[in-house]
């Protein structure tokens, strides 16, 4: 069994065919996937397809709450409120995404931090995990993080391709990691590629981040572009071949944690 714990199921690219795109991944032995909420309007969306798809995949489908730092600037009292409302439903697992993207900064550096910290604080309060973004803003994001560690349940890192001293820097507060399909690029993920084997194991978690980031390993690539859950075996290979560890190891590993991190029924 493997966890896709980062899925964008409510992208408008998944729209059409939602059923058939669970179906494979059941089908590829992804048993449990986390759906990412982006803002409120998504969270309530990939909260809604946790519900809608219950019967039919019991036991599959969970969510995450959260504002990402792109929509930081919409941060408010009303959106603290429905943030809180959506993180006391028992489909969501975690708090986010959440974090700093000074890559961009669609929202500014300033909106983005109150916003980080917020969700913070309600993750401690409710005592859930956190699930980051972090994209050029490693120093002002784990200063923050240090404020706070004392007291954070639990966060992973999503998506991580960052250098090494980002990486030690994250492993030493505790936090897990998510690798994507980044590491299965021959352009992009040399730098991930040799470090990912300092991530110790049961510290270490996978996901597609689909429909983004399709694994550039796959033998036979959709002809649409598209990544979807199906394809995490990929991803696992591409962090297979760069660890001492096999892929069936790997798989349990990464499975146990995400398990047990995001409080999953086995």
């Amino acid at each position: 069994m493997l966890i896709d714990i980062g899925v964008n199921l409510s992208n408008p690219r998944f729209a059409k065919d939602t059923e058939d795109v669970l179906e494979r991944a059941r089908e590829a032995g992804v048993e449990k996937l986390i759906l990412t909420g982006t803002s409120i309007e998504e969270s309530r969306a990939v909260v809604a397809i946790c519900e809608q798809y219950a019967r039919q995949f019991p036991g599959m489908l969970y969510a995450t709450a959260g504002i990402h730092p792109h929509d930081a600037g919409t941060y408010n009292l009303e959106s603290a409120a429905a943030l809180a409302e959506l993180a006391a439903l028992p489909s969501v697992v975690a708090i986010g995404e959440t974090g700093l993207d000074f890559n961009r900064n669609f929202s500014s550096p300033t909106d983005q931090q109150k916003s980080f910290e917020a969700h913070i604080e309600l993750a401690i309060e409710l005592q859930m995990p956190l699930f980051l973004h972090e994209r050029d803003a490693s120093h002002r994001q784990i200063e923050i993080l240090k404020s706070y560690n004392d007291d954070i349940s639990d966060g992973v890192i999503h998506c991580f391709s960052s250098d090494k001293k980002t990486l030690f820097d994250y492993l030493d507060m505790d936090l897990h990691i998510g690798i994507t399909g980044w590491i299965c690029d021959e352009r992009r993920g040399l730098e991930l590629q040799k470090i990912a084997a300092n991530i110790p194991l049961n510290r270490l978690m996978i996901e597609t981040d689909a429909p983004y980031l399709t694994p550039r390993n796959m033998s036979k690539k959709p002809k649409n572009g598209r990544n979807e859950p199906a394809f995490l075996g990929s991803v696992l290979a591409g962090v297979a071949a760069v660890r001492s560890e096999g892929e069936d190891d790997i798989a349990a590993a990464t499975t146990a944690t995400a398990i047990k991190f995001f409080r999953l029924p086995d």
